[in-house]
Protein backbone atom coordinates (compact mmCIF):
# COMPACT_ATOMS: atom_id res chain seq x y z
CA UNK A 1 0.00 0.00 0.00
CA UNK A 2 3.07 2.10 -0.33
CA UNK A 3 2.60 4.00 -3.50
CA UNK A 4 -0.80 4.68 -2.57
CA UNK A 5 -0.45 5.79 0.39
CA UNK A 6 1.83 8.11 -0.87
CA UNK A 7 -0.32 9.98 -3.16
CA UNK A 8 -3.20 9.64 -0.08
CA UNK A 9 -0.67 11.64 2.48
CA UNK A 10 -0.25 14.45 -0.59
CA UNK A 11 -1.66 18.05 0.81
CA UNK A 12 -4.10 18.47 3.64
CA UNK A 13 -5.30 15.51 5.18
CA UNK A 14 -6.95 16.56 8.86
CA UNK A 15 -10.10 14.89 9.53
CA UNK A 16 -11.99 18.22 8.48
CA UNK A 17 -10.97 18.19 5.15
CA UNK A 18 -12.69 15.25 4.38
CA UNK A 19 -16.02 16.19 5.88
CA UNK A 20 -15.79 19.89 4.19
CA UNK A 21 -14.41 18.84 0.91
CA UNK A 22 -17.74 16.82 0.01
CA UNK A 23 -19.67 19.55 1.13
CA UNK A 24 -18.21 22.08 -1.08
CA UNK A 25 -18.15 19.61 -4.07
CA UNK A 26 -22.39 19.26 -3.54
CA UNK A 27 -22.50 22.95 -3.40
CA UNK A 28 -20.29 23.16 -6.93
CA UNK A 29 -21.92 20.34 -8.46
CA UNK A 30 -25.63 22.02 -7.84
CA UNK A 31 -24.39 25.39 -9.27
CA UNK A 32 -22.90 23.80 -12.25
CA UNK A 33 -26.00 22.28 -12.69
CA UNK A 34 -27.85 25.27 -12.56
CA UNK A 35 -25.96 27.09 -14.92
CA UNK A 36 -26.30 24.24 -17.55
CA UNK A 37 -30.01 23.59 -17.60
CA UNK A 38 -31.81 26.34 -15.88
CA UNK A 39 -30.84 28.55 -19.37
CA UNK A 40 -32.01 25.41 -21.50
CA UNK A 41 -35.30 24.45 -19.51
CA UNK A 42 -35.67 28.81 -20.01
CA UNK A 43 -34.97 28.77 -23.45
CA UNK A 44 -37.24 25.99 -23.97
CA UNK A 45 -34.37 23.78 -25.89
CA UNK A 46 -35.41 20.62 -23.78
CA UNK A 47 -38.56 18.72 -24.00
CA UNK A 48 -41.00 19.50 -21.40
CA UNK A 49 -40.93 15.39 -20.38
CA UNK A 50 -37.47 15.68 -20.18
CA UNK A 51 -37.20 14.02 -16.62
CA UNK A 52 -38.89 11.14 -17.66
CA UNK A 53 -36.86 10.65 -20.95
CA UNK A 54 -33.40 11.22 -18.64
CA UNK A 55 -35.00 8.18 -16.53
CA UNK A 56 -35.28 5.53 -19.25
CA UNK A 57 -32.78 3.71 -20.86
CA UNK A 58 -35.06 2.96 -23.56
CA UNK A 59 -34.11 6.32 -24.87
CA UNK A 60 -30.56 6.36 -24.93
CA UNK A 61 -29.86 9.89 -26.42
CA UNK A 62 -31.34 11.56 -22.88
CA UNK A 63 -30.36 9.02 -20.47
CA UNK A 64 -26.98 8.12 -21.28
CA UNK A 65 -26.47 12.33 -22.41
CA UNK A 66 -27.97 13.07 -18.96
CA UNK A 67 -25.79 10.66 -17.40
CA UNK A 68 -22.48 11.79 -18.79
CA UNK A 69 -23.53 15.41 -18.09
CA UNK A 70 -24.40 14.99 -14.31
CA UNK A 71 -21.42 12.91 -13.81
CA UNK A 72 -18.83 14.62 -16.01
CA UNK A 73 -20.04 17.71 -13.62
CA UNK A 74 -19.37 15.81 -10.54
CA UNK A 75 -15.74 14.97 -11.41
CA UNK A 76 -15.23 18.59 -11.99
CA UNK A 77 -16.70 19.39 -8.57
CA UNK A 78 -14.91 17.33 -6.46
CA UNK A 79 -11.64 17.97 -8.55
CA UNK A 80 -12.24 21.73 -7.73
CA UNK A 81 -13.03 21.26 -3.91
CA UNK A 82 -10.49 18.57 -3.75
CA UNK A 83 -7.99 21.41 -4.83
CA UNK A 84 -9.45 24.28 -2.63
CA UNK A 85 -9.50 22.21 0.83
CA UNK A 86 -6.86 19.57 0.30
CA UNK A 87 -4.72 21.59 -1.72
CA UNK A 88 -4.58 18.20 -3.82
CA UNK A 89 -3.94 17.35 -7.50
CA UNK A 90 -6.73 15.50 -9.67
CA UNK A 91 -3.41 13.10 -10.43
CA UNK A 92 -3.27 12.76 -6.41
CA UNK A 93 -6.57 10.95 -6.40
CA UNK A 94 -5.94 9.11 -10.05
CA UNK A 95 -2.75 7.97 -8.77
CA UNK A 96 0.10 5.54 -10.35
CA UNK A 97 -1.46 5.58 -14.26
CA UNK A 98 -1.30 2.82 -16.61
CA UNK A 99 -2.74 2.53 -19.96
CA UNK A 100 -1.16 -0.59 -20.10
CA UNK A 101 -2.78 -1.96 -16.85
CA UNK A 102 -6.02 -0.05 -17.49
CA UNK A 103 -6.04 -2.56 -20.83
CA UNK A 104 -5.33 -5.60 -19.31
CA UNK A 105 -8.08 -5.25 -16.84
CA UNK A 106 -10.33 -4.07 -19.60
CA UNK A 107 -9.72 -7.55 -21.99
CA UNK A 108 -9.76 -9.58 -18.26
CA UNK A 109 -13.03 -8.87 -17.50
CA UNK A 110 -14.68 -8.45 -20.78
CA UNK A 111 -13.67 -12.14 -20.42
CA UNK A 112 -15.61 -12.69 -17.22
CA UNK A 113 -18.93 -10.73 -18.25
CA UNK A 114 -18.85 -13.25 -21.25
CA UNK A 115 -18.48 -16.28 -19.31
CA UNK A 116 -20.79 -15.35 -17.06
CA UNK A 117 -23.24 -14.50 -19.58
CA UNK A 118 -22.44 -18.30 -21.01
CA UNK A 119 -23.14 -19.99 -18.05
CA UNK A 120 -26.84 -17.97 -17.70
CA UNK A 121 -27.46 -18.91 -21.00
CA UNK A 122 -26.75 -22.34 -20.39
CA UNK A 123 -29.14 -22.63 -16.86
CA UNK A 124 -31.81 -20.33 -18.75
CA UNK A 125 -31.80 -19.98 -22.57
CA UNK A 126 -35.05 -18.78 -22.37
CA UNK A 127 -34.28 -15.63 -21.05
CA UNK A 128 -31.85 -14.57 -23.56
CA UNK A 129 -34.04 -12.50 -26.57
CA UNK A 130 -31.97 -10.75 -29.28
CA UNK A 131 -33.14 -7.36 -29.02
CA UNK A 132 -30.26 -5.93 -31.79
CA UNK A 133 -31.97 -3.09 -34.07
CA UNK A 134 -30.82 0.48 -35.35
CA UNK A 135 -31.47 1.97 -32.35
CA UNK A 136 -28.47 0.15 -30.92
CA UNK A 137 -25.86 1.77 -32.93
CA UNK A 138 -26.79 4.87 -31.37
CA UNK A 139 -26.81 3.26 -28.21
CA UNK A 140 -23.26 2.14 -28.72
CA UNK A 141 -22.59 5.78 -29.75
CA UNK A 142 -23.88 7.53 -26.94
CA UNK A 143 -23.26 5.01 -24.01
CA UNK A 144 -19.20 4.55 -24.57
CA UNK A 145 -18.58 8.24 -23.94
CA UNK A 146 -20.83 8.64 -21.17
CA UNK A 147 -20.32 5.30 -19.11
CA UNK A 148 -16.71 6.55 -19.49
CA UNK A 149 -17.29 9.31 -17.74
CA UNK A 150 -19.65 8.06 -15.44
CA UNK A 151 -17.70 5.02 -14.10
CA UNK A 152 -14.36 7.05 -13.75
CA UNK A 153 -16.44 9.43 -11.21
CA UNK A 154 -17.18 6.51 -9.10
CA UNK A 155 -13.54 5.41 -9.35
CA UNK A 156 -12.00 8.80 -8.83
CA UNK A 157 -14.56 9.00 -6.05
CA UNK A 158 -14.92 6.20 -4.15
CA UNK A 159 -11.76 4.15 -4.92
CA UNK A 160 -9.47 7.15 -4.89
CA UNK A 161 -11.00 10.15 -2.48
CA UNK A 162 -12.86 7.98 0.09
CA UNK A 163 -10.25 4.78 0.08
CA UNK A 164 -7.55 7.17 0.18
CA UNK A 165 -8.93 8.82 3.18
CA UNK A 166 -10.04 5.46 4.87
CA UNK A 167 -6.82 3.80 4.24
CA UNK A 168 -4.99 6.87 5.92
CA UNK A 169 -7.20 6.80 8.96
CA UNK A 170 -6.71 2.99 9.21
CA UNK A 171 -3.12 2.23 7.70
CA UNK A 172 -5.04 -1.39 7.24
CA UNK A 173 -6.19 -2.27 3.47
CA UNK A 174 -8.54 -5.29 4.14
CA UNK A 175 -10.47 -2.38 6.77
CA UNK A 176 -10.29 -0.08 4.20
CA UNK A 177 -11.38 -1.52 1.16
CA UNK A 178 -14.52 -3.28 3.32
CA UNK A 179 -15.67 0.19 4.44
CA UNK A 180 -15.37 1.82 1.12
CA UNK A 181 -16.91 -1.40 -0.40
CA UNK A 182 -20.33 -1.10 2.30
CA UNK A 183 -20.14 2.38 1.56
CA UNK A 184 -20.40 1.73 -2.72
CA UNK A 185 -23.02 -0.47 -2.29
CA UNK A 186 -24.85 1.69 -0.13
CA UNK A 187 -25.24 4.16 -2.91
CA UNK A 188 -26.56 0.82 -4.50
CA UNK A 189 -29.15 0.16 -2.51
CA UNK A 190 -32.18 1.95 -4.75
CA UNK A 191 -31.55 -0.50 -7.64
CA UNK A 192 -32.72 -3.73 -4.98
CA UNK A 193 -30.91 -6.14 -2.76
CA UNK A 194 -28.45 -8.52 -5.48
CA UNK A 195 -27.19 -5.70 -6.97
CA UNK A 196 -26.01 -3.98 -3.82
CA UNK A 197 -24.98 -6.90 -2.65
CA UNK A 198 -22.94 -7.41 -5.86
CA UNK A 199 -21.57 -3.50 -5.74
CA UNK A 200 -20.23 -4.01 -2.04
CA UNK A 201 -18.40 -7.27 -3.54
CA UNK A 202 -17.15 -4.70 -6.44
CA UNK A 203 -16.53 -2.44 -4.28
CA UNK A 204 -14.28 -4.39 -1.65
CA UNK A 205 -12.14 -5.93 -4.70
CA UNK A 206 -11.62 -2.82 -6.45
CA UNK A 207 -10.34 -0.84 -3.69
CA UNK A 208 -7.89 -3.69 -2.64
CA UNK A 209 -6.66 -3.59 -6.40
CA UNK A 210 -6.25 0.23 -6.07
CA UNK A 211 -3.98 -0.08 -3.23
CA UNK A 212 -2.33 -2.59 -4.43
CA UNK A 213 -1.41 -1.59 -7.75
CA UNK A 214 -1.22 2.24 -6.25
CA UNK A 215 -4.00 3.81 -8.26
CA UNK A 216 -6.97 3.91 -10.68
CA UNK A 217 -6.13 2.53 -13.70
CA UNK A 218 -6.91 -1.17 -13.37
CA UNK A 219 -10.25 -0.75 -11.62
CA UNK A 220 -11.06 1.88 -13.48
CA UNK A 221 -10.79 -0.24 -16.97
CA UNK A 222 -12.38 -3.50 -14.55
CA UNK A 223 -15.35 -0.90 -13.72
CA UNK A 224 -15.72 0.50 -17.75
CA UNK A 225 -15.90 -2.78 -18.97
CA UNK A 226 -18.60 -3.93 -16.35
CA UNK A 227 -20.65 -1.17 -17.31
CA UNK A 228 -20.77 -1.01 -21.03
CA UNK A 229 -21.21 -4.98 -21.39
CA UNK A 230 -24.52 -4.24 -19.11
CA UNK A 231 -25.55 -1.70 -21.26
CA UNK A 232 -24.73 -2.24 -24.66
CA UNK A 233 -24.33 -6.45 -24.92
CA UNK A 234 -26.65 -8.30 -22.37
CA UNK A 235 -28.42 -5.61 -20.71
CA UNK A 236 -30.21 -7.26 -17.64
CA UNK A 237 -34.02 -6.28 -17.37
CA UNK A 238 -33.82 -6.92 -13.35
CA UNK A 239 -30.80 -3.68 -13.47
CA UNK A 240 -31.56 -0.18 -13.65
CA UNK A 241 -30.43 0.03 -16.91
CA UNK A 242 -33.18 -2.44 -18.20
CA UNK A 243 -34.83 -0.92 -21.17
CA UNK A 244 -31.79 -0.43 -23.63
CA UNK A 245 -31.71 -1.89 -26.67
CA UNK A 246 -28.62 -3.41 -26.68
CA UNK A 247 -27.62 -6.72 -28.60
CA UNK A 248 -29.22 -8.97 -25.89
CA UNK A 249 -31.58 -8.50 -23.57
CA UNK A 250 -31.75 -10.89 -20.08
CA UNK A 251 -34.99 -11.77 -18.62
CA UNK A 252 -33.74 -13.94 -15.65
CA UNK A 253 -34.24 -12.63 -12.64
CA UNK A 254 -34.60 -15.82 -10.95
CA UNK A 255 -30.86 -16.07 -11.52
CA UNK A 256 -29.76 -12.49 -9.93
CA UNK A 257 -28.66 -14.30 -6.87
CA UNK A 258 -26.53 -17.00 -8.49
CA UNK A 259 -25.29 -14.02 -10.46
CA UNK A 260 -23.92 -12.46 -6.99
CA UNK A 261 -22.57 -16.16 -6.44
CA UNK A 262 -20.66 -16.07 -9.75
CA UNK A 263 -19.55 -12.45 -9.31
CA UNK A 264 -17.85 -13.41 -5.56
CA UNK A 265 -15.85 -16.20 -7.51
CA UNK A 266 -14.96 -13.65 -10.57
CA UNK A 267 -13.92 -10.98 -8.20
CA UNK A 268 -11.45 -13.45 -6.10
CA UNK A 269 -9.61 -14.83 -9.39
CA UNK A 270 -9.15 -11.03 -10.31
CA UNK A 271 -7.61 -10.10 -7.12
CA UNK A 272 -5.41 -13.39 -6.63
CA UNK A 273 -4.77 -12.32 -10.38
CA UNK A 274 -3.53 -9.15 -9.08
CA UNK A 275 -1.97 -10.02 -5.63
CA UNK A 276 -0.28 -12.37 -7.00
CA UNK A 277 2.27 -9.99 -8.85
CA UNK A 278 4.77 -7.40 -7.60
CA UNK A 279 2.82 -4.46 -6.28
CA UNK A 280 3.63 -0.90 -7.57
CA UNK A 281 6.82 0.49 -5.34
CA UNK A 282 7.79 3.74 -7.10
CA UNK A 283 5.22 6.90 -7.72
CA UNK A 284 5.28 8.23 -11.41
CA UNK A 285 3.65 9.22 -14.28
CA UNK A 286 3.61 5.30 -15.05
CA UNK A 287 3.44 2.47 -13.25
CA UNK A 288 3.44 -1.39 -15.20
CA UNK A 289 2.82 -4.77 -13.25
Amino acid sequence: MTTFLEFARRGRTQWWCYVLAPILAMVIWVGLIVVAFVPAFIGHLIPADFDTLARDPSHPVFFYGFTGLIFGGLVLAFTGAVRIVHGKRFMDIVGAWSWRRMGFAAGLWLVVCIVCALVDYVVSPSGFHLTFGPQTATLAMIAIPSLAVQTFCEEFIFRGYVTQGLLLATKRPLVTAVISGLIFGAMHIPNGAPEAANAVLFGIVTALIAIRTGGLAFTYGLHLVNNLFGAIIVVSAGDVLHGSPGVITQVTPNLMWLDVGAACVAFALVWWLVASRPAAVAVGPEEVF
